[in-house]
């Protein structure tokens, strides 16, 4: 009974892996600096998560989870009410589907989300994280903290290898003005 269990969690994690979008390159992210960011994404928000919800999807072969969140700010694109997304991972029941290098959202806590619509196994064209943790930035004390600086990042086309802000972040006002800059191009 345990080996069928820890074989579905094994399939579960390949699957993972095949499926995590581009750029990526085993668990390494290539880094995306805020103008790709700002670029490539279609809404830009500072929010607060509301509420998380981890499911199966409709063939019960993996587990998404959903996140309701209320923008305080939109800093690109604009959305009515409250925005609900759909990350890959999740757990239910005792099974852990785990994304290496997703982001960690924590309900209560604030933060600057880079979303756009992404095919999800087995659940079409969904709004998401699509850049997995570095389209994901928290937000302290007025300074922004891109959750890719646990990531080893390869550097990208110019050489920088850093996320955006470092280890001191970026002021929340930092950070819209280059997301302004950016998504207007």
């Amino acid at each position: 009974m345990a080996f069928p269990r820890m074989l579905a969690r094994l399939t579960l994690m390949v699957i993972a892996g095949a499926t995590l979008p581009n750029p990526v390159g085993a668990t390494t992210l290539i880094h995306l600096g805020v103008d790709r960011l700002s670029a490539e994404n279609e809404l830009v928000a500072k929010a607060r998560i509301l509420e998380i919800h981890s499911y199966w999807n409709a063939d019960h072969t993996f587990i998404l989870t959903d996140v309701r969140a209320r923008a305080s700010q939109w800093l690109k694109g604009a959305h009515a009410g409250d925005v609900t997304f759909t990350l890959m991972g999740g757990t239910v029941g005792d099974v852990t589907t785990l994304i290496i290098g997703g982001p960690d959202l924590i309900p209560g806590s604030e933060y600057v989300l880079f979303l756009s619509r992404f095919d999800l196994p087995g659940a079409p064209h969904r709004l998401t994280v699509r850049d997995q943790s570095q389209g994901v930035f928290e937000v302290r004390n007025e300074r922004v903290f891109s959750q890719a600086l646990g990531e080893p990042l390869l550097p990208d086309a110019n050489g920088v290898a850093a996320a955006p802000g470092g280890e001191a972040g970026l002021t929340v006002g930092e950070l819209t003005q280059q997301i302004r800059e950016h998504s207007d191009r």
